[in-house]
């Protein structure tokens, strides 16, 4: 009976090496009890990328969605009041068509302006960027500094604080002085 050819020492040595460095280059799938990573941006990523500021919106979005033509609708956990050199007001729904710079056709935000509520239609940055950032309300476009958007702020659910504190001295009566005679008397 022949005997088969032993291999050469040095052949299998080349073939363990070449069969450790494929098993090491080749990717593993990660163990069920591993996280694993989020790999959906959030709105707050998604923003900058577009050359706007990520704090635009507040920090109770709950979900968004962002088509291949840049219209966008994104979900807040509920409607909210964000103080910002002018009082903000996001609904829980906000939609519009966003583009390098600029967001359009937008729906879901107002600015307070004397006590009176106004519709933002448009929010757009200077291209290059500067320290600028409008709001268009209507026909009028007001420029602010852009560096109050750049954090993502809290959302209130109601307005409170030093926007509410006018209304209040307003509409609060004064309370009775103990021992004040009474004004009207009844017999």
């Amino acid at each position: 009976m022949a005997m088969a050819p032993t291999p050469h020492p040095c052949l299998l040595a080349l073939l363990s090496f070449l069969f450790i460095a494929s098993s090491s280059l080749s990717p593993t799938a990660p163990s069920p009890a591993e996280p694993q990573p989020d790999v959906d941006p959030t709105v707050y990523d998604i923003l900058p990328t577009f050359g706007l500021p990520g704090g635009l919106l507040p920090d109770s979005v709950a979900s968004y969605s962002i088509s291949a033509d840049g219209r966008f609708a994104v979900f807040l956990k509920g409607p909210c009041y964000v103080q910002f050199e002018y009082l903000i007001y996001y609904d829980d729904r906000i939609t519009g068509k966003i583009s390098y710079g600029s967001i359009t056709e937008l729906e879901g935000i107002q600015v307070q302006r004397f006590f009176i509520w106004f519709d933002v239609n448009e929010i757009r940055v200077d291209l290059p960027p500067s320290d600028s950032i409008y709001f268009q309300v209507g026909f009028i476009n007001r420029k602010l500094d852009v560096g109050q958007f750049m954090t993502v702020h809290s959302c209130q659910d109601r307005v409170s604080g030093p926007c509410r504190k006018p209304w209040n001295r307003i509409l609060e009566l004064p309370s009775p002085m103990v021992g004040e005679a009474p004004i009207l008397k009844e017999e």
